[in-house]
């Protein structure tokens, strides 16, 4: 099933129109927007307790928005609409819209043997699962990626995050982060938390982007990186960064090798030095609250 992302904008007036559902779903009776020209004022956000704080706005052939509080809190209507629908397959999503919004778009039907021609990419991305603190060396348990994916997105951790994101002191808020979230080792499953320890390398790497000043526009030049493919996306603890999980081999060439080639990568490209961490495969990777999670849809089926 194929609808494509012109033909939605199209029909929904640059996508004001899926602003305005998405809001109503939850100030019904109420009017969520006041259009003047390609603005739309303020309004509120449903995704910051219902503050007025989000601003609308028709960017060339696409409405956006961003949250007056929330730095991070900005993007396009289909970002918006993520929240909203917890989806984040873009097929997937411009099938809900098209049906939520009675849009009424030829929906094109895919061959259904189509499959059958594609290549098999079954793969299997295991890794271990700490329970906090972090000094706690030893997993409770083995993980895949839908796994993580489903803990991020559910309200396990979003009160965590939110007392961390509060704190304004480095030292404690570091410490609070140590001693309270669980966390992952993306790069593997171990018997005990250490780079001598490992059983398996799950052929993921993990790149930590901190104290990002345009985190939402580094977020989607990652998903459309030309030469990686994102299997997961997430914001991190602190808020204003960012954990960018690709798949290598190192069948051939060293986890750290391939560390180092990918940050000359990213220093080349993005003109960011990305944290050194990640070169070592037993890293710890705090899981926190983030609902706009990315999850190639590979690992959602699984």
């Amino acid at each position: 099933m194929e609808i494509s992302r012109e033909a939605i904008l199209d029909k929904t007036h640059y996508g004001l129109k899926i602003y305005a559902y998405v809001l109503r779903q939850y100030y019904p009776n109420q009017t969520v927007l006041s259009v003047k020209g390609r603005d739309c004022g303020i309004t509120r956000n449903p995704f910051n307790g219902g503050k007025e704080t989000l601003r609308i706005h028709i960017d060339g052939i696409i409405a956006t928005h961003r949250d007056t509080e929330l730095e991070a809190f900005k993007g396009d209507v289909f970002d918006f609409a993520q929240y909203h629908f917890r989806i984040t397959d873009e097929e997937d999503l411009y099938q809900k819209i098209n049906q939520e919004l009675h849009l009424n778009l030829d929906v094109k039907e895919k061959d259904k043997l189509e499959w059958l021609n594609e290549p098999d990419d079954t793969w299997y991305a295991n890794c271990s699962f700490f329970k906090a603190p972090v000094r706690n060396v030893f997993p409770s348990e083995t993980l895949r990626l839908h796994q993580v994916f489903a803990l991020i997105t559910s309200n396990k951790y979003k009160k965590i995050t939110e007392e961390l994101r509060a704190i304004t002191n480095v030292k404690e808020a570091r410490k609070f982060k140590a001693n309270r979230f669980d966390y992952v080792t993306l790069s593997g499953t171990f018997e005990k938390r250490s780079d001598n320890n490992l059983l398996k390398h799950s052929n993921l790497l993990t790149i930590d982007f901190d104290h990002l000043e345009n985190l939402q526009e580094l977020r989607t030049q990652l998903l459309n990186d030309e030469y990686f493919e994102t299997e997961m996306l997430f914001i991190s603890p602190s808020g204003d960064g960012l954990k960018w999980i690709i798949r290598i081999d190192v069948s051939e060439v060293t986890h750290s090798e391939y560390f180092t080639a990918v940050a000359n990568y990213i220093k080349h490209n993005y003109n960011i030095e990305v944290d050194q961490s990640g070169k070592d495969v037993s890293r710890a990777c705090f899981l926190p609250y983030d609902p706009t999670v990315f999850l190639h849809k590979r690992h959602q089926a699984l």
